[in-house]
């Protein structure tokens, strides 16, 4: 099996490369920088560029499926030059992957997208499945319905689509928890806003082995990767100080300071989203990472 991916060095796509690797799958990937470009047995770089309509038409020979993880990183401060960025950046590429792929018709049989939870209104109260149609007056909330809505134009060419709406996602190479960890350290971690609000995460050695399984078991349709046991704000960061022995009496730090730092975003550190990811299991998906516990000690255990 030949599969093209896209966002391939970042966090989730490193991760995701070594598994596919691992259990014999030939990928090509595409990177918008040449340093970049390697050609190894198995793992072959092409070149793009999404914003001025590049791309390497090589990187389709042979391919089956697409894993569509490319896409600007959200968490910067969102000035409307970087708001542009982080839509633009989902959109031009999915397009350019659609027009490719369109010029070979039927040769790709599917493709999985990364989306996000945060398409789902904030909520204290509400539990989120795939089903719910409701989005988030936010602007994650309209950066998923974009993104997605380009996605399912491969709806058009007879190829299934999969578009995996992930949560929070812990890892020790990266991402939130590396930045959560820092005030934890010195001893002053603490929660945000009301610390009430519903943080759905999940491992990311979970995260790669759904996208993994979504392939080889050709799923279509919404699916939400969130672990099956969702926190708020307050566990979270008093189970991060526990696990590695640090204190945890530190107030919340109050949302309109959180707003005076950050703008806008902030939004990310205090919104609520209680996220069942049942749809997955049913589906035959199994979380190795079921409880905050069980990840934390794998990822900070060793510390």
């Amino acid at each position: 099996m030949k599969i093209l991916i896209t966002g391939a060095t970042g966090l989730v796509g490193t991760e995701l490369v070594s598994l596919l690797l691992q259990n014999g799958v030939s990928i090509h990937y595409l990177t918008t920088s040449k340093k970049e470009i390697k050609s190894e047995p198995n793992y072959q770089g092409f070149y793009w560029n999404p914003q001025q309509g590049i791309i390497d038409e090589n990187c389709i020979l042979g391919v089956d499926a697409i894993i569509h993880l490319a896409g600007a990183s959200i968490s910067m401060r969102w000035t409307s030059k970087n708001k542009q960025e982080i839509i633009e950046s989902r959109t031009l590429s999915t397009n350019l992957l659609y027009r490719i792929v369109k010029s070979r018709p039927n040769q790709v049989k599917q493709i999985v997208s990364a989306s996000a939870i945060g398409v789902y209104p904030d909520s204290l109260s509400a539990v989120y499945t795939e089903e719910n149609k409701s989005v988030d007056n936010s602007f994650l909330g309209q950066v998923v319905v974009k993104w997605e809505e380009a996605v399912d134009n491969f709806k058009r060419l007879n190829i299934k689509v999969c578009k995996i709406r992930t949560g929070l996602v812990l890892s020790k190479k990266g991402g939130m928890l590396k930045e959560l960890l820092k005030p934890i350290k010195l001893g002053a971690g603490s929660a945000f806003g009301s610390g009430k609000q519903w943080q759905s995460w999940v491992h990311l050695h979970d995260l790669v082995h759904l996208y993994y399984f979504a392939i080889q078991h050709q799923w279509e349709g919404v699916y939400n990767a969130t672990a099956p046991n969702p926190v708020d704000n307050h566990e979270l960061i008093k189970k991060i100080a526990k696990t590695i022995e640090k204190p945890f009496f530190m107030p919340n730090v109050p949302e309109f300071l959180l707003k005076l730092m950050l703008g806008e975003m902030h939004i990310l550190l205090v919104a609520s989203q209680n996220v069942s990811s049942q749809k997955a299991q049913d589906n035959g998906f199994v979380f190795k990472f079921r409880t905050l516990d069980k990840a934390l000690d794998d990822l900070l255990g060793d510390r």
